[in-house]
């Protein structure tokens, strides 16, 4: 896969894992859990074997949480959740909100070349929490949420959406997402795509699915454009 640059016009950003910090937590939650058997384990690193663990649970993990979409039990899913929060029982930690390294400079150094979205696949509550939280709302135009179009992600609906209300075309926009989930999204929207490898995918398998193009992180991004990443003030 080739990235053509002078065909895209608009950039859709995937949350978890490419915008949001959350598999290095993971990885580090499970080495906690880990460490009474690192004797048991290869090389004895715990936080190696976490990791490993991680990124096999990625296709797995994205089959489960797509079920209720594929069910059409996801709204009511979300109600219970909406309702739980209400009460309390459910609460946004502040690790919630931590941003992959690098990542907000280069969204406000792109903001001003490229209208830019969200597409997650997670509810509204979460995913409007994290952006509002680490400071991020105000540099997209539109953010999709898992029940913002008819079908999320691995669907190309939310790649549509996002589309139009950024004013292009679905196939002048570049997807970045770090699971195949996000690229087979984007490709199936005629989009092209954008691999990342600061979450849970793997190079290969998101080469496997179609990605035009595989980066470190969003950090990386910028340079494709001969763009200068921007210091914000609050992060």
């Amino acid at each position: 896969m080739t990235l053509n640059i002078e065909r895209i016009q608009a950039l859709c950003f995937d949350v978890d894992g490419t915008l949001r910090d959350t598999d290095d937590r993971y990885a580090s939650q499970i080495a906690g859990l880990l460490a009474p058997l690192s004797r048991l384990l290869p090389g004895r690193d715990a936080k190696r074997a976490a990791r490993w663990l991680v990124m096999r649970l990625e296709s797995p993990g994205n089959f489960i949480f797509g079920l209720p979409d594929t069910l059409g039990v996801d709204d009511e899913l979300v109600s219970i959740s909406d309702w739980l929060h209400d009460r309390g029982w459910l609460k946004t930690k502040a690790h919630d909100y931590l941003v992959v390294p690098g990542s907000a400079s280069a969204l406000l150094a792109l903001r001003e070349q490229f209208p830019m979205s969200v597409i997650s696949a997670r509810p509204k509550r979460g995913t409007y929490a994290f952006l509002e939280g680490s400071k991020l709302m105000p540099l997209f135009k539109f953010v999709a949420s898992g029940q913002s179009a008819a079908r999320t992600k691995p669907h190309p609906d939310p790649v549509y959406l996002a589309a139009e209300m950024m004013g292009v075309k679905a196939d002048a926009c570049l997807m970045i997402g770090d699971t195949t989930v996000d690229i087979l999204a984007g490709k199936r929207a005629g989009a092209q795509t954008a691999g990342v490898l600061s979450g849970f995918g793997e190079e290969q398998e998101l080469r496997d699915a179609g990605a035009d193009i595989i980066l470190e992180s969003v950090a990386a991004l910028p340079a494709l454009f001969g763009i200068t990443p921007l210091q914000p003030a609050n992060h």
